[in-house]
């Protein structure tokens, strides 16, 4: 494989210390692309990156209606949260509204990301349960679409096994994925995510127009194209769900509302819709580093394609622009992205 080229680079003492490789790809509605640095045809696991698409069918096919869910648990539905109160909370509510309980979900359990969350369930003596899962509003999500199509069946049956790819939940789920990204996922290699569910390989020049056409409507069917709108008005107007306390996604969701609609995924992976300028866009970072790498690539896209003004400006260049510092709070360097990708100021 040829080297992808530098997206992002940790700077010390003036020179050049780390540096990540990966490739981007940014596409409009139609297909055509607006930039593409590396290998955008290389099929790659987009992980959670992809739960906006995810979640269309829950409020395509009317769950979402006939349930009654709020604005945060649609975006809890696309969310890897950090497992705080109000994410646990939702994610019970909505498992609650379809008649079941945690019991149901298949995405494991584990402690939450939000440090101050694992301290205070600590301090009582309390255990992670499934609702604590970073993926478990996709799964009540799930869950939600599967009591839709119980038809008033018992649901906690139905939905038995709704993480294997021959389920009627999962068979919904993917036939969504494909025609968001107009990928054949029936050729597609699959693989298991983290929390059970298939993830299969998408280059990311389809992943990319597949947000493009999340962000305008544009190639979706009339129900996913209200779907996705919807989708992306619940994550705006409830940012917190999405991600939580002091993430990256939660942060600039909250300062630009529906100008953005961004979405980490694992291994340095991470898509947006840009709707207002109708892009879409896809990146992954070859050593797979989200946080560190991902992050500050996202930001410059988003400085670069959005004209930005005051605090908005302000934030998103803090984000592609990373000041480091030590344990005693001196300045030890920068976290940046490329020159090439940074907005000429």
């Amino acid at each position: 494989m040829t080297a992808h080229p530098i997206l992002a680079e940790a700077l010390r003492g003036g020179i050049v210390e780390s540096f990540h490789r990966g490739a981007l790809a940014i596409v409009d509605a139609d297909g055509a692309v607006h930039t593409a640095l590396g290998d955008i045809d290389r099929p790659i696991f987009p992980r959670s990156a992809v739960k906006v698409l995810q979640a269309l069918p829950l409020v395509a096919g009317g769950a979402a209606d006939a349930l009654g869910l709020s604005d945060e648990e649609l975006a809890l539905a696309c969310a890897s949260h950090g497992g705080e109160p109000h994410h646990a909370h939702a994610a019970a509510s909505m498992l609650a509204k379809a008649g079941v309980d945690a019991a149901v979900l298949e995405c494991g359990a584990h402690w939450p990301y939000h440090d101050g969350a694992i301290k205070a369930m600590a301090a009582t003596g309390a255990q992670p349960s499934a609702l604590h899962n970073n993926c478990s509003g996709k799964h009540a999500g799930f869950v939600c679409l599967g009591c839709k199509l119980a038809g008033g069946g018992d649901v906690a049956a139905f939905v038995r096994g709704y993480v294997r790819p021959d389920h009627p939940v999962m068979r919904e789920v993917t036939a969504a994925l494909e025609a968001a990204t107009g990928f054949d996922l029936s050729r597609a290699a699959r693989g298991t995510d983290g929390c059970s569910i298939p993830t299969y390989a998408i280059p990311l020049r389809h992943l990319a127009h597949g947000f493009a056409r999340v962000a305008t409507g544009v190639g979706l069917s009339p129900d996913h194209a209200q779907a996705a709108r919807r989708l992306r008005q619940a994550v705006a107007r409830a940012p917190q769900m999405v991600a939580g306390t002091g993430r990256f996604d939660s942060r600039v969701m909250a300062r630009l509302g529906e100008r953005v609609f961004c979405k980490v995924g694992a291994e340095g992976v991470y898509c947006a819709a840009l709707p207002e300028v109708g892009l879409g866009v896809a990146l992954k970072m070859d050593d797979g580093n989200t946080a560190r790498a991902a992050e500050v690539v996202m930001a410059a896209v988003i400085e670069a394609q959005l004209a930005l003004e005051g605090e908005d400006a302000v934030l998103m260049r803090s984000l592609s622009r990373v000041e480091l510092r030590n344990w005693n709070g001196l300045d030890v360097g920068t976290l940046q992205a490329a020159e090439a990708l940074r907005p000429r100021s």
